[in-house]
């Protein structure tokens, strides 16, 4: 593994300093891409999991929080404008890379601020590995991809999977389902609750994310589920139940039924603190301003 500093002229970001993470998985290297911002101990961003996944879309957060804080902000393997090979994308493969990342980037405890689906892998290695992180902070968590929220059957959202993963029809189901109209569509319905902040400058630069090469495989192994770190409630909620590391969640209030509810769930157990806030799924990317006021006196 190591670091190397890109070209900041190519590389989309957020005004931070633009590396890459060499990083080796079953003898194949991955370019990962981080971006640094700040000064100050240090802060890890992780985006949630989708199939616009970058580290941009934790850009504001970001720039808000460097004043304080050492930020760095991951593309996670497969997604953004780290390598996108054609793995089978699956836990192992992102318990792995999280946990060397921490290990190779930071010689002190960590804040960190997890969206989505990165909640489970935080929370695996932080009671794994408690020393490695100062505190937590889960924004709009997750842990079941779209197709076992919607209810298919593991064997559905493999033949799904199998489908978006050949040459050729693949490639046509991934187009047809990251159209941009598609694309806008789910964005009204689960990620932002505010529709005029879904600006055609917007929507373009989420849909070109869609179309690198290679972007397939990464977004079907998470819509059908085969990154799901846990596989139950039950499991998520013991994995907080088992954490040492102090834990903030922020619930978004306009979050899909299923998900508010399991976020609820969360801030129910004991020693848990929590704050409810505008928005959806997407809410730290649509309310940066408002996470940043309610999760400051926690992490400062």
């Amino acid at each position: 593994m190591s670091t190397n500093l890109l070209s900041t002229d190519s590389a989309v970001g957020f005004g931070g300093v633009v590396k890459e993470f060499v990083w080796n998985w079953e003898n194949q290297p991955l370019k990962v891409v981080y971006e640094t911002l700040g000064h100050g101990s240090p802060l890890l961003l992780l985006p949630a999991f989708s199939s616009v996944s970058t580290r941009e879309e934790m850009g504001e957060l970001a720039r808000l929080l460097a004043p304080h804080f050492q930020v760095v902000a991951v593309d996670w393997p497969g997604f953004g404008e780290s390598s996108r090979l054609s793995l089978d994308y699956r836990p192992e493969i992102y318990q792995q890379f999280l946990a060397d990342f921490v290990n190779s980037m930071f010689n002190t405890a960590i804040n960190v601020i997890a969206a989505g689906h990165a909640a489970s892998y935080v929370l695996q290695l932080a009671v794994k590995q408690p020393a490695s992180f100062h505190k937590i902070v889960l924004a709009a968590p997750t842990w079941r991809g779209p197709l076992p929220t919607m209810g298919a059957s593991s064997q559905i959202a493999g033949m799904v999977r199998g489908l978006v993963r050949s040459p050729i029809v693949g490639q046509i189901l991934y187009k047809l389902n990251t159209l941009p109209s598609f694309l806008n569509w789910m964005y009204r319905r689960h990620v932002f609750v505010d529709a005029a902040r879904l600006t055609p400058s917007f929507m373009d630069k989420k849909w070109q994310t869609t179309q690198k090469s290679g972007a397939r495989f990464a977004s079907a192994a998470f819509v059908t589920g085969n990154i799901d770190a846990v596989h139950s409630q039950s499991d998520f909620l013991a994995l907080v139940q088992s954490l040492s590391v102090p834990l903030m969640i922020v619930i978004a209030e306009s979050s899909p039924p299923k998900s508010k509810a399991e976020m609820e769930a969360i801030a129910a157990l004991p020693g848990v603190r929590s704050v409810v806030l505008p928005g959806s799924l997407g809410l730290h990317e649509e309310y940066p301003a408002e996470v940043l006021e309610a999760v400051s006196p926690f992490l400062i």
